[in-house]
């Protein structure tokens, strides 16, 4: 990829309703490599079509989405579906699947996207696991693990595999402060290597914090996104 282009450059995009005709929403959003965006999401009912959106799985009415420089409307299928691998993401919905463990549902994505050894994979995953405050990969169920322990596992997903965009759907759920800190590590690590990170937050915590190092701060509504001037 050319390091001058942007990571992800959403151009007055503008995503079709369930209708097929263009919705009132507008996104103008462009991240460079090391970027992190602080999206206030407490008054937005579903801001995971935001996230969707970045990951080209909302057609377009009008304007584009481009990840690393290619445009999500002009590429095959199965190519998308491979540009999305390099994508780690906390799903506000949980996205897990209820008869595997938590541990092959962590792993599952990566070994489907890459061909990074079983083994090797797995260590890391243990290692991240850790970080987050996992004694190791959960082997139940996701409907027989802890709620806080199922937010620390979706992180682990999230950045497994050296993700090129980190889009993290209300990571903390407004209830578990305790994952911010590896979370805030986690993020700059991914920075540090080129890695551009999106967080919408429901927690006043989070918003309201001003050493939260972002780069943008936003806010969702009907219309899209908002520069933020406040942190109120």
């Amino acid at each position: 990829m050319d390091p001058s282009l942007p990571i992800l450059d959403l151009a007055a995009a503008q995503p079709c309703n369930d209708a097929g005709e263009a919705s009132a929403s507008e996104v103008d959003l462009c991240l460079r490599a090391g970027e992190f965006a602080l999206v206030d999401a407490r008054h937005s009912a579903r801001p995971d079509w935001l996230a969707d959106l970045c990951c080209g799985l909302l057609p377009l009415a009008n304007g584009s989405a481009r990840f690393l420089g290619r445009d999500w409307t002009a590429m095959p299928q199965e190519y998308a579906a491979a540009l999305r691998g390099r994508i780690g993401r906390v799903f506000l919905s949980g996205s897990w699947i209820g008869f595997m463990d938590v541990a092959t549902n962590i792993l599952l994505p990566q070994l489907h996207h890459t061909r990074d050894d079983p083994n090797d994979l797995r260590e890391r995953a243990i290692s991240l696991s850790c970080a987050f405050g996992l004694p190791g990969l959960p082997l139940v169920r996701p409907g027989d693990l802890a709620a806080s322990d199922l937010a620390r596992a979706a992180c682990v997903r999230a950045f497994l595999g050296d993700p090129e965009l980190v889009l993290l759907e209300s990571p903390v759920q407004g209830r578990f402060n305790s994952l911010i800190p590896p979370l805030l590590d986690a993020l700059a690590t991914a920075r540090d290597r080129g890695a551009a990170a999106i967080w919408f937050t429901r927690s006043d915590v989070v918003w309201r914090d001003p050493s939260f190092p972002a780069s943008h701060r936003l806010r969702l509504g009907e219309r899209g996104l908002v520069p933020a001037m406040r942190t109120t």
